[in-house]
């Protein structure tokens, strides 16, 4: 039984000592021959790496690593010389940006035994394209540059240190597109894309193909796939977990399925899928891989509404817009891979985003909850438990008691005095439940703040600032409720009255409404 790659990022070694490869080559002929010059955005741990080193071979001509794969007998073969840049690689803490890559272009100048006098020039892009020229001499040459975006990532909350990496990125970016002729092909791949502007405004005919839907299955596994090359670590993950073949596919597909970059084509996340396989049990292997603590941070400071996390529909334009001085949360968290294109409208040209699966939407919600509600964790955990059975059981003054209990544990330091705050923890206690909650649903006479759906009750929720009675009496003027009329379980209609000096729920009042009649 061949070897989970877990970790690994070199084809060749990959190849060598008998890991599975998941073969994508075929994407990589597309790629090869049908184009020049390339951009492809992925969330970490997607197999960006892997993709450029299986690049790189095609391109040195190693023919005998890709025997029995797709691409065997569909190229030449040519061997070119390749400049391979992995940024996530280069040590640039405690030396510029400049410097790191300039030590870099040595290593390849060593490599390929090109003219010493060249490791002498302290300009790097000077000293790029006279490497590309010289290289040129044994045949067009490949330019690999994977994780492109990391030197500005790690200091996007130090945005002086950020732009000045994103200049000397630009600077040698530029150096490119004026060495046509010497170039058979260029890939690029990085978390985040920002704009041409800042980046790669003199590399114009740069391809993007993060949401193209020829490259949408090119990396994370597809439900084929999967199939195909894990059947005996699926077989033991059936014995382990003792469920049947049927439950265990169902439940690999809830938690890590459901990454898409084109809203038809969805693939599970490969670095969770084979860390499952190798612990035998379900966990939150990608998220805890990099928690998203800068994310929070970010969430927090611009007072995100969390609310509209999930299920939230934007034109498709704004997700090619992204600055460091002027960082769009929804872009980045879909690029990041917390959020997922889950439907495209091309009529309206909007696309739908949420969370792919069980594993982000579940970490993500508990890590933000965690960030709100810092103090009395594990107890404020247990309450919430509670809640949960408090609502089947339709007892609303002990949940909306438990609720205020919830509340008193908010950080007095970073409380807020707006409903929005408020209905945001709210969101996220009853997101950690698993219910069903739907925030700022549209009706013909107003937006309701919360729908909750529960096994036999529908409870339709308003929040206000000032009182309980205002509450529930816009649900009722607004009849709310009729939307719901049809569903045959007893509507509660709930207003919650928030208090600014106490810091927490004031009032509450409520009615029922008997829907089965």
């Amino acid at each position: 039984m061949k070897r989970l790659p877990i970790g690994k990022q070199d084809f060749s070694s990959l190849i060598n000592e008998g890991y599975i490869y998941v073969d994508k080559t075929e994407y990589l002929y597309k790629l090869i021959t049908t184009g020049a010059y390339y951009f492809l955005s992925r969330p970490r741990r997607f197999g960006k790496s892997l993709l450029v080193s299986t690049l790189k071979e095609i391109f040195l001509g190693n023919k005998e690593l890709f025997k029995g794969l797709w691409i065997q007998d569909k190229v030449e073969w040519k061997k070119h010389p390749v400049i391979h840049i992995d940024f996530s690689e280069l040590s640039y803490k405690n030396q510029s940006l400049d410097t790191a890559i300039n030590k870099q272009l040595n290593k390849i100048i060593k490599l390929y035994s090109v003219d010493k006098s060249l490791l002498k020039e302290d300009d790097t892009k000077d000293k790029f394209v006279e490497l590309v020229k010289h290289l040129s001499e044994l045949g067009k040459v490949v330019i690999l540059i994977d994780e492109y975006d990391k030197p500005i990532i790690d200091y996007i909350d130090n945005i002086e240190r950020a732009e000045e990496n994103r200049e000397i990125l630009k600077n040698f970016f530029s150096a490119i597109k004026p060495l046509d002729s010497y170039i058979q092909f260029v890939f690029i791949t990085g978390v985040s894309k920002f704009s041409h502007v800042s980046v790669f405004s003199d590399l114009n005919h740069l391809l993007d193909i993060s949401y193209h839907i020829d490259y949408s299955k090119m990396l994370g596994y597809t439900q084929s796939e999967l199939e195909k090359y894990f059947p005996d670590y699926i077989n033991q993950l059936i014995c382990a977990q003792k469920i049947s073949e049927e439950e265990i596919f169902a439940k690999i597909k809830e938690w890590y399925n459901g990454y898409s970059w084109d809203g038809s084509n969805f693939v599970y996340n490969p670095f969770s899928v084979l860390n499952l396989f190798s612990n035998k049990e379900f966990a939150d292997y990608w998220f805890r891989s990099g928690t998203p603590s800068f994310l929070i941070k970010l969430l927090k400071s611009n007072n995100y509404p969390v609310t509209t996390l999930a299920n939230q529909t934007i034109n498709r334009n704004l997700i090619d817009r992204y600055e460091i001085d002027k960082i769009d949360i929804t872009v980045l968290l879909l690029q990041t891979g917390y959020l997922t294109i889950k439907r495209k409208d091309n009529a309206e040209n909007t696309i739908t985003l949420d969370f792919p699966n069980f594993e982000v939407e579940n970490s993500f919600v508990n890590y933000l909850f965690a960030d709100y509600i810092e103090k009395n964790y594990t107890q404020n955990f247990a309450l919430i438990n509670s809640l949960s059975q408090l609502l089947d059981k339709c007892n609303i003054d002990e949940f909306v008691s438990s609720l205020k209990s919830l509340f008193a544990g908010v950080t007095y330091q970073q409380f807020r005095n707006d409903e929005a705050y408020f209905h945001s923890i709210f969101y996220l206690t009853l997101k950690l439940l698993g219910f069903a909650i739907y925030c700022e649903i549209l009706t013909n006479r107003g937006r309701i703040d919360a729908v909750i759906k529960t096994s036999k009750n529908i409870y339709i929720i308003e929040f206000k600032m000032t009182s309980a009675e205002i509450a529930l009496q816009q649900i009722k003027d607004n009849k709310y409720h009729e939307k719901y009329l049809n569903d045959k379980k007893q509507i509660v209609l709930l207003g919650i009255g928030f208090n600014e000096k106490e810091k927490n729920i004031h009032d509450w009042k409520f009615e029922m409404i008997d829907s089965k009649k």
